[in-house]
């Protein structure tokens, strides 16, 4: 330590830095003025000089600039809008998500319903009063849209205030508080169903599918048969097809549950795919051999046929009515079959298997169901 007079000392150790040593309250401190390498000392009896007069006038200069510093960090984050924070949020989570729609629909619901009201307003100053004018002419209108924006909102919320960007309670947490304003959506109107051909119309269907011969028409034969989703269908590859154990792999990036599924495959779908063994390239049903049949391509194959009124993910929907009103197979065997998570989660615990053989049988049956004409 090299003294250079009233308290102010130059500290050589790994590097070169000025004190100032002082006592306030009886109590000594030290406070550091920076390094040699950026204040000469001209600048260092300078700042010694200011820190002296706060002390004539019983002012700790370390506390001053702890409040100087809050001060201006408080500052800062006023500057930080909703919509910084929503961008911000999105980017941090966004490599968790298992389908690049969810960036798009995160991005195209906040853009169009939250930052018109307060995107640009600073994160810390976001109330009750300015998320209730977002939700409140969407909440009886569309409710599930309505409550993901509200989750959505709540979230970067949350992570604003995690980054020190705002204080105090969520305006947009639902439990205790919103709900103590606004009804559940479920109470709102009753959920809409996607539109479902009756069971019993299937056969005479399935039979006006299989005299077409477009692509799409395959695809959708393959997935009523399959009981899978559009995307799992539409995506569907050669090498996740093990003919020998007549299964079909379809894997976890695919699956809305992220886990990989395996499905067994009827007589009846293993001619589907004898018919498509022609394509060429990597995909079972493509009128590219680059790139998978497109989603749209089986519901506009369902419009061509006269059923506009019928959704293609309403197939399932006919499936399970089927499972339960006409068979004895147990309820968890047609829920695997969809690839339904297991509800109690003491329950999926417990159950590893995926009942893969009472599986294969209730697939035969929906087979042959299908393969029958209408009485």
């Amino acid at each position: 330590m090299y003294a250079d007079g009233a308290g102010l000392y130059l500290r050589v150790a790994r590097g070169k830095s000025w004190v100032l040593r002082y006592m306030l309250d009886g109590k000594a401190r030290e406070m550091g003025l920076g390094g040699l390498a950026k204040v000469g000392l001209a600048d260092a009896r300078k700042k010694a000089a200011e820190k002296r007069l706060l002390l004539a006038d019983k002012i700790d200069p370390i506390e001053r600039r702890k409040a100087v510093r809050g001060e201006k960090k408080i500052e800062a984050t006023r500057t930080v809008t909703f919509d910084d924070c929503a961008a911000a949020y999105i980017k941090a989570h966004e490599p968790s998500w298992r389908h690049p729609k969810h960036h798009q629909q995160w991005t195209n619901s906040l853009a169009r319903h939250v930052s018109p009201a307060f995107g640009r307003v600073p994160v810390g100053s976001i109330d009750v009063g300015m998320v209730m004018n977002v939700l409140e002419p969407l909440w009886a209108k569309t409710p599930e849209t309505a409550s993901r924006i509200r989750g959505r909102i709540e979230s970067v919320l949350d992570w604003a205030k995690a980054r020190g960007f705002r204080e105090g309670e969520n305006p947009a947490r639902w439990r205790g508080h919103l709900s103590n304003l606004l009804p559940r959506p479920s109470k709102v109107r009753a959920a809409k169903h996607y539109a479902a051909l009756p069971h019993a119309e299937i056969g005479a269907f399935m039979s006006d599918l299989r005299s077409r011969t477009e692509v799409a028409a395959a695809a959708l034969e393959f997935l009523i048969l399959t009981a899978g989703r559009t995307s799992e269908v539409a995506g569907s590859q050669w090498d996740e097809i093990d003919r020998a154990a007549r299964t079909w792999i379809v894997p976890a990036a695919r699956m809305k549950g992220g886990r990989e599924h395996r499905v067994p495959l009827s007589e009846a779908t293993l001619a589907v795919l004898d018919r498509m063994k022609t394509t060429e390239g990597t995909f079972i049903f493509t009128t590219d051999p680059a790139r998978g049949l497109g989603k749209m391509a089986l519901l506009k194959q369902l419009k061509r046929m006269g059923y506009s009124d019928v959704t293609v993910h309403g197939f399932r929907s006919s499936f399970r009515d089927w499972a339960a009103e006409r068979t004895n197979f147990p309820s968890e065997v047609a829920e695997m079959a969809l690839a339904h998570a297991v509800a109690s989660k003491v329950e999926a615990a417990y159950r590893r298997g995926d009942l893969f053989d009472k599986r294969r049988r209730l697939m035969e049956t929906w087979a042959e169901y299908c393969a029958k004409a209408p009485a």
